[in-house]
């Protein structure tokens, strides 16, 4: 995706003095995320992740920040950021900058994901929530894609009426119907502080061990269930749905955190709302606004979508509900 702020020789002067990262041999922007602006900072002590905040408050990072510092005490391989100034962040031009060290490692592609890989990750996720649980409720926050938000978008879609647009349309809104119904399943569902995006691009691996989980702007407040089931909707789809995958993330993640019979019951649901969500922040966010980026189609998650509300694809989810 594009970058939003772009850092001219002086600014990447600035932020790494005021870091101490040393002289920079070399920057080279990360066109990866939609939400900040990211460079690789390659300097006389080594390589860094520096990334510009983008519409963010102090709060906002500060928040993000001391989550992820908890998450790596706890040993998950969360990279904390710099600390600078005694703070972990550094104020430069009006611009919130975090500087991260660099992890080495790379992301699955989608056939490249194992049996064995989704285990390691729903085991990963579980630990996650088992680790910030101390944290919430006092520390929890909204996340900036709450389930009232996403759906009111989808008055916005039908008001174009766009033919192309028509089949999610129809689909879309039988959805938001359902799981209306569903509220109170959804509602009782064990909560606490869920990542939010845990997409196959915020995870890096070397070999078969995790050595990063990143991209924790959308982590908030949440059911921790819709967090397992927007894992499945990505790492354990190539062009169908792969079930002995999602069934090894299910079961290693339950290893690591337990349901409750409310977090099973509300679990199919999350599914479909999960893949509602995606489904319905691609159309606005790059069909609407007419970005080139095949890797974030919108129908992708609506055959998700699709599968999840046919009577084939409630039989899986129940299944899974039930391991």
């Amino acid at each position: 995706m594009a970058r939003f702020t772009a850092l001219d020789p002086d600014d990447i002067t600035a932020i790494a003095a005021a870091a101490e990262l040393g002289p920079v041999t070399a920057v080279t922007p990360i066109a990866a995320g939609t939400i900040n602006s990211n460079f690789a900072f390659t300097t006389a002590t080594g390589r860094y992740f520096v990334r510009v905040n983008e519409g963010k408050s102090a709060a906002d990072v500060a928040w993000e920040a001391a989550l992820v510092i908890a998450l790596a005490g706890a040993g998950l391989p969360t990279p904390a950021p710099r600390t600078i100034g005694g703070r972990p962040w550094l104020e430069h031009r009006g611009l919130l900058v975090s500087v991260f060290p660099w992890i080495a490692g790379t992301s699955r592609s989608p056939d490249a994901v194992s049996v064995a890989d989704a285990a390691v990750l729903g085991d990963h996720l579980g630990w996650l929530h088992a680790a910030a649980r101390p944290r919430w409720p006092a520390e929890g926050r909204d996340g900036i894609y709450q389930w009232p938000a996403i759906v009111a978008r989808l008055d916005d879609i039908a008001a174009r009426r766009d033919p192309h647009l028509a089949e999610a349309v129809e689909l879309l809104t039988a959805t938001r119907s359902a799981l209306a119904t569903a509220a109170d399943l959804r509602a009782a569902a064990t909560r606490g502080i869920v990542h939010g995006d845990l997409f196959r691009d915020n995870v890096l691996w070397t070999g078969d061990v995790i050595t990063a989980l990143l991209d924790f702007e959308q982590a908030a407040t949440g059911s921790l269930v819709y967090d397992v089931a927007v894992a499945v909707n990505d790492w354990c789809w190539t062009d169908t749905l792969a079930v002995d995958r999602a069934a090894a993330l299910v079961a290693a993640h339950r290893r690591r955190w337990r349901w409750t019979t409310a977090d099973a019951a509300a679990f199919p649901h999350e599914l479909v709302a999960a893949a509602a969500r995606f489904t319905i922040t691609r159309i606005t966010d790059v069909y609407l606004r007419q970005v080139d980026n095949p890797d974030k189609d919108y129908r992708a998650f609506l055959a998700r979508l699709a599968l999840w509300r046919s009577p084939v694809g409630a039989q899986i989810s129940t299944t899974l509900a039930a391991l």
